[in-house]
């Protein structure tokens, strides 16, 4: 796993590994529009289909995400407003031969990060959302959005910044979009998400039902489109092995918990859209977060 930044930590052993500002993360309804060779019968291997991802990765055209889908057989190419036709064109020449192996998805709006589980958090000149609450036997922290991590080190409660939740221990962004804050001030800290008990950490499959509850937008739901979706935000920030879906999400939902029932499964990250016109949201797969940090759910 490359991490391109880290920081410091203490009291946990690990490896190195998004914001309510003035943008944020939009989402709004897709249409799918196939490319050219889309509709052909032509089986692609593995190892040609992890070529043809390599090859949108090599392409960075910013607006993009991709993720292979295994009933297609395709590597779904997601374009967001920005996305120009000259640019899809370039997508598809770095894929050269193999092209036939990319179908093209629009999506209105602009992928953002977004920063503002739930409860708003304040940090800088920033509000994020609190993922989930954690623990490493009696010392308890929080998860958010890596990009969060990246922009303050110590968070509050409330805008006025008089109530002290705690410190950054780490955050891995981007490459991943993580972080982890060590409660230091004494604000209770249930293992839930409102009123729903948060007991263990998944991943969610294809087709499931989902949830995502943010300081901006507050609680909605949508379905997970794909797995282990790579996204370009930009400006050379690109996040790998995210959690696709259907579920709305706007500025300062940046950091949020995604969960169904009492089972976490990501952090918000970013998308497109908003929560009038719905929109596409990626999520930073909680467990992964809690591998590298070593702290569990519950």
């Amino acid at each position: 796993m490359r991490i391109k930044r880290t920081t410091p930590r203490s009291g946990i052993s690990r490896r190195t590994p998004l914001i309510a500002v003035t943008t944020g993360l939009v989402a709004a309804a897709s249409f799918a529009v196939p490319s050219a060779n889309a509709s052909t019968v032509t089986p692609f291997s593995t190892a040609q289909l992890k070529s043809v991802s390599g090859s949108v990765l090599k392409a960075d055209v910013p607006g993009t995400a991709w993720a292979v889908d295994s009933k297609t057989n395709r590597v779904v190419v997601t374009v967001d407003s920005t996305v120009s036709t000259t640019e899809i064109a370039k997508i598809k020449a770095q894929a050269g031969g193999d092209s036939g192996a990319l179908t093209i998805k629009h999506t209105a709006g602009q992928f953002k990060k977004l920063i503002t589980g739930g409860d708003a958090i304040y940090g800088g000149a920033y509000r994020c959302s609190l993922g989930f609450n954690v623990h490493s036997g009696s010392t308890y922290y929080f998860l958010t959005a890596g990009h969060c991590g990246e922009v303050a080190s110590t968070w509050y409660s409330n805008s006025a910044k008089t109530t002290v939740l705690g410190t950054n221990v780490g955050y891995s962004f981007p490459t991943n979009d993580f972080a982890l804050v060590r409660y230091t001030g004494s604000v209770a800290h249930p293992s839930a998400v409102g009123s729903q008990t948060i007991s263990s950490a998944a991943t969610p499959s294809v087709g499931t039902t989902v949830y995502r509850r943010g300081s901006t937008t507050g609680t909605h739901s949508g379905r997970v489109t794909a797995l282990n979706a790579t996204v370009n935000y930009g400006s050379g920030d690109v996040v790998y092995g995210m959690i696709q879906t259907t579920v709305c999400a706007e500025g300062g939902d940046s950091g949020g918990p995604l969960y169904g029932g009492s089972v976490a499964y990501g952090l918000t990250s970013g998308g497109s859209g908003n929560c009038s016109s719905g929109g596409t949201t990626f999520f930073q797969p909680v467990t992964e977060a809690l591998s590298y940090y070593g702290v569990s759910v519950g």
